[in-house]
C-alpha cells in the first residue's frame, strides 16, 4: 500500500508523462533504477534524450517544487543519466529537465523547466 506522499508523487509522474506525450515525446522509461540511483522519467524526441526529475507537492508554502532538486540530487541524476546512456549505447544530445507539479484538490498545475541544470564535467 502506498503512502499519501507516494501516491502524490506517482500522480505527478503520470501527469508529467502525459505532458511529454502530448508534446511529441516518446517515453523510454519511468522510474528507471540502477544501484541506488533513479531517474523519474526518460523521454526522447528528434533532438534530445531528456532525463526529467519530477517534483510534486500539494502546496507551495515552502517554495515551488523545483526548488527541492538540490545540487546533490542533480549530481545523482547526472550520474544516472550517464550510466543509462552508456548501457543503452545511445549517442544523442542530452537534456536535464525538471517538471514541477502542484496538486491542490482536483486542480493540477505543471511547470516544465527544460535544460534546468547542466553537468559540471
Amino acid at each position: 500500500m502506498m503512502t499519501e506522499e507516494q501516491e502524490l508523487g506517482r500522480m505527478g509522474e503520470e501527469f508529467a508523462r502525459d505532458y511529454f506525450i502530448q508534446n511529441g515525446y516518446k517515453i523510454l522509461a519511468m522510474n528507471w533504477k540502477l544501484y541506488h540511483l533513479e531517474l523519474d522519467l526518460i523521454a526522447e524526441n528528434d533532438e534530445y534524450i531528456v532525463f526529467c526529475e519530477v517534483k510534486t507537492r500539494s502546496s507551495t508554502v515552502f517554495g515551488p517544487p523545483e526548488t527541492f532538486v538540490t545540487p546533490e540530487k542533480q549530481r545523482k541524476i547526472i550520474r544516472a543519466a550517464n550510466l543509462y546512456m552508456n548501457r543503452a549505447n545511445i549517442d544523442k544530445e542530452v537534456r536535464l529537465d525538471i517538471v514541477s507539479v502542484t496538486v491542490c484538490g482536483d486542480k493540477k498545475e505543471l511547470h516544465h523547466l527544460p535544460d534546468a541544470f547542466k553537468p559540471h564535467w
